[in-house]
């Protein structure tokens, strides 16, 4: 009964509106996705990324012993978390996958808000929102395999206190959901239960580390994925072909697509502007990509005007707009993404109009029906429309009336001899206040709408816009001055993005300055905070002649490793790259390559430097790389010439042919041998372990 009920409730997903809904199965696109895992090197431990597929996330992997019980799932703002855990339990629920697990109960942390002044037992909770469980009469999990996922812990607002918990091992035993919720990830709860938590970054530090068997961050696609997405999206071909060649002549809103939601927006945006309207200007930035977005819907309701005549004269556009905006800006403060009624009326808009909204903006805004309680609720189609729309309303206030919403009360010695801050600098230090980076992304929609372009946009779109005309290179000058006070990293990052926004052409030299000076510690970044800098760096409009590595690492440790993916290289790379291998200065343990179109030639070049003698690489990623088996035996006669260090070789996803593999599966029976992991999925799987 239960199995069958969740695949019913997650065969399809709305594909932007409430109507509109498209079989999982068929628009799920993989995503890139790695775990961090800790290994010995040369006598010390040594933490590297490795790729990790969706269905083996619980799996325990070669060399780990300890059991997995809670995995951590991090990655940004729209870039998939959701439709993952979506995916696997529908793999889980049609019997494809993870079959040894009886009960998967998928939770999204924000559907818990609504119990977060009530108290249940334990296993209370789980029959209110899986009543199916009751009526089969399960009242214990002690007898099954049960996992857990709790999605967006960025999005909870439960005081989480791991120092000195209020302890509860009886799941029958009432208690509030904060107290409920710390005893389940603490393990005094259905102590044999898995979980997986999914978190954007600046929040994942609500949970202490030594509760977590396991780290993964969702990267969203890869260029190829990219376009699989769209092939997905246009069943046309020919339409696609010509959206994805179109995005490519942007670096910008290409690098951007790299993130599921922006794939979306991107694909509504230009299936009306380049199909409909025949306009093939793209938007630069993540600003105006949403404020295109808005236009759609904008449109939608002129249309609508036009055609329905009495029925919407009672309601200007900016008064929804406005009503709209001030219902996300108002809930974003409070960190709630669930509206009720009484909500919905505070901020102006009639509880009679709510049908007209949700068939204007039905790609924004949608009303959901909570069965726990048979109320009806409201949200927007996805977090990022909420802070797009708060930091709109924030905008149009301060430029229509002067109002600065997000002014702090000023103590009688800060009026008297303080200086007023101006409207974004106000805005900057309330971001920074916010303890778990809820404001992030208003703060960079922000920033955004404050440029000239973007404004001009605004009063496209809507005849009352005011301006702001505050400095805005003053604006940046503040922002890098809080980038060098120390803040956390994650803040740091965030403060990047926010000048990417505001097109600072000096962006990266200040990613530089931080790095060198080490604000930001190289060593201390993780793989998630990397992402977010290389991302950044490549989505500048700023060109980067000359990449200088040790401008961005200064020791020997952070040069050990070298991620290449994905980077738009070609055989002339493998030319600079084969002379740095052969270098006895070079060394450089880890190369990953994947995801660049190397070819045959590129690889015959990369073969010289690893023949060399001086060679010390251990691990070489050259999966998706367009190789055939001229690059086997490229890659065969330089490991005979130098055998003594490559462990680990990825040559996945590449046109081999059985006769490449069985050239290089007769180097690996030799003696002289020392590769250890060899994947390849020619035809088959391939892994050799050789001791």
């Amino acid at each position: 009964m239960f199995k069958p009920k969740t695949q019913k409730a997650l065969h399809c997903v709305t594909d932007g509106t409430e109507d509109n809904e498209s079989p999982l199965t068929e628009i799920f696109t993989d995503m890139y996705i790695t775990k961090r895992k800790s290994e010995e090197l040369n006598g010390s431990q040594k933490v590297r990324e490795i790729n990790i597929e969706l269905e083996k996330m619980l799996e325990l992997s070669p060399g780990e012993t300890e059991p997995i019980r809670l995995v951590m799932t991090v990655g940004g703002a729209g870039i998939g978390k959701t439709i993952l855990t979506q995916k696997f339990t529908l793999d889980w629920a049609e019997g494809k996958n993870n079959q040894d697990i009886h009960f998967i109960f998928q939770v999204p942390f924000r559907k818990m808000t609504i119990l977060k002044d009530k108290s249940y037992g334990f296993v209370e909770l789980v029959h209110q929102f899986f009543p199916e469980i009751k009526e089969e009469g399960i009242y214990s999990f002690e007898d099954f395999k049960v996992l857990f996922i709790l999605d967006g812990l960025d999005e909870c607002q439960f005081p989480f206190n791991f120092e000195n918990p209020e302890t509860l091992s009886d799941i029958t035993v009432p208690a509030s959901i904060d107290v409920l919720l710390t005893n389940l990830i603490m393990g005094n709860l259905v102590p044999s239960a898995q979980l997986w938590i999914t978190t954007r970054p600046a929040a994942a530090n609500q949970i202490p580390s030594r509760f977590i068997s396991r780290k993964t961050e969702v990267r969203g696609f890869n260029d190829q994925q990219k376009e699989e997405y769209f092939k997905k999206r246009f069943k046309d071909e020919e339409q696609a072909n010509m959206i994805i060649s179109h995005i490519k002549t942007s670096r910008s809103l290409f690098i951007m697509c790299h993130i599921p939601v922006f794939c979306w927006i991107t694909a509504k945006v230009l299936e009306t502007v380049m199909i409909k309207e025949k306009n093939t200007d793209l938007p630069k930035n993540l600003t105006e990509l949403y404020l295109r977005f808005l236009r759609l819907n904008i449109e939608k309701k002129s249309y609508l005007m036009n055609d329905g005549g009495a029925t919407t004269d009672h309601l200007s556009l900016e008064k929804m707009i406005e009503s709209l905006g001030k219902l996300a800006f108002e809930q974003l403060q409070k960190n709630e993404t669930i509206f009720k009624h009484r909500d919905i009326e505070e901020c102006g808009i009639n509880i009679k109009d709510t049908s007209l909204y949700l068939g204007v903006f039905n790609q924004i805004f949608k009303k959901d029906k909570c069965e726990m309680f048979m109320i009806k609720e409201y949200s927007f189609m996805h977090l990022t429309f909420q802070e797009f729309l708060a930091a709109l309303y924030a905008h149009l206030t301060f430029a229509n009336s002067g109002v600065n919403l997000l002014e702090e009360e000023q103590t009688w010695f800060s009026r008297l001899w303080g200086r007023r801050k101006t409207f974004h600098q106000s805005a900057v230090e309330k971001a920074l206040k916010s303890p778990n980076g809820h404001l992030d992304m208003f703060l960079r929609f922000l920033l955004g709408l404050s440029l000239e372009t973007n404004q001009n946009q605004l009063q496209d779109l809507l005849t009352k816009a005011g301006r702001i005309s505050e400095n805005q290179q003053e604006t940046v000058q503040y922002i890098k001055k809080k980038i060098n006070e120390n803040l956390p990293t994650e803040q740091s990052i965030n403060l990047f993005h926010c000048l990417n926004e505001l097109n600072d052409h000096y962006l990266m030299k200040e990613i530089q300055l931080s790095l060198t000076s080490r604000r930001l510690a190289t060593d201390d970044l993780s793989p998630a905070q990397w992402s977010a800098l290389v991302f950044i760096l490549l989505s500048s409009e700023e060109d980067l002649v000359e990449f200088d590595l040790q401008e961005y690492c200064r020791s020997e440790e952070a040069l050990l490793r070298l991620l290449l993916r994905y980077c738009k290289l070609s055989k002339r790379s493998c030319e600079a790259l084969s002379s740095i291998l052969s270098s006895p200065a070079c060394h450089l343990k880890l190369l990953d390559l994947s995801g660049n179109d190397l070819q045959d030639s590129g690889v015959k070049l990369l073969s010289e430097g690893l023949q060399s003698p001086d060679c010390k690489l251990e691990s070489l990623n050259l999966e998706y790389c367009r190789l055939t088996e001229m690059s086997v035996n490229h890659l065969t006669s330089a490991l005979k010439s130098n055998p003594s260090h490559l462990t680990e070789l990825n040559l996945n996803n590449n046109n081999l042919l059985d006769s490449g593999v069985k050239n290089l599966c007769a180097f690996l029976k030799g003696s002289e041998c020392r590769l250890k992991t060899l994947r390849s999925d020619s035809m088959f799987l391939l892994c050799f372990s050789f001791t």
